[in-house]
């Protein structure tokens, strides 16, 4: 079983992708709590990166599920990044240790940008872009042929000043830059719902004034903000002038 959470749709990429070469079923995050998988069927995490880290929402869901999903089943990882990773593995490792699994390969697989909240952060150019979605499949082919082969092996880029990344900004990044607070729909917004229609948590609802209100239950996921057909999702002025992101796979749903 996959279990995957994603935002603009590249981690979901990646786990269709995945499951196409492996056969195996995708659940996505937030699944129901007490989530257990067949007897001895093996546990494939698929997530984006959080500020070198792993998503909270996904360390929420560990700590939700059964401990049969755990104790002596083996757990795969593939994360994806839009440039490198820092120890997130070390995190997820620590992660399922702790629950009693058993860690095997992890990988990373280069997707995207779509951080846009803070100043130098901004989506890849559009050739950047493409080629990073070229490559792709190739990568999760190579991956796949590894956790069917069991393999154990840490194949991930973890870039520059890794350990400071994951282990002093990473929680710095978790405790006081991931508040749904400053969302909120500026002067272009016509009430179309999709930003509330798209949201993984079902945190954003639609006021009596037909514009979205976000609750305190927020991934930090920013597919409100990259699905908005009129770019009128904003995040303080932290979003002004910036990109928007969706992989071709939620381009095509949201487009209408």
């Amino acid at each position: 079983m996959i279990i995957c959470f994603t935002g603009t749709g590249n981690s979901l990429q990646v786990a269709r992708m995945l499951a196409d070469a492996l056969g195996d079923a995708i659940e996505m995050i937030p699944p129901a709590p007490g989530l257990t998988p067949p007897a001895g069927e093996r546990l494939i995490w698929v997530f984006p990166v959080y500020s070198w880290g792993v998503p909270p929402v996904v360390l929420r869901q560990m700590k939700a599920m059964a401990d049969a999903a755990f104790a002596g089943r083996e757990h795969y990882c593939v994360m994806t990044c839009g440039d490198d990773a820092g120890l997130t593995d070390s995190m997820w490792r620590r992660a399922i240790q702790r629950r009693g699994g058993a860690d095997m390969g992890i990988w990373s697989v280069q997707m995207p940008n779509t951080y846009v909240l803070m100043k130098g952060f901004d989506t890849d150019p559009d050739d950047v872009a493409r080629r990073k979605l070229e490559h792709a499949p190739g990568r999760v082919a190579e991956i796949a042929k590894r956790i069917a082969a069991r393999g154990r092996e840490t194949d991930v880029v973890a870039g520059g000043w890794a350990w400071v990344k994951t282990r002093i900004i990473y929680p710095w990044f978790v405790r006081f830059a991931m508040s749904p607070r400053p969302f909120h729909p500026n002067e272009g917004c016509v009430g179309c719902r999709k930003c509330a229609e798209s949201c993984p948590l079902g945190n954003i609802t639609m006021t009596a004034a037909g514009t979205p209100a976000w609750g305190r239950d927020c991934a930090l996921c920013l597919r409100c903000y990259h699905v908005c057909p009129r770019h009128a999702v904003a995040y303080g002025k932290a979003t002004s002038g910036k990109g928007q992101y969706l992989n071709p796979i939620f381009r095509r749903r949201h487009s209408s």
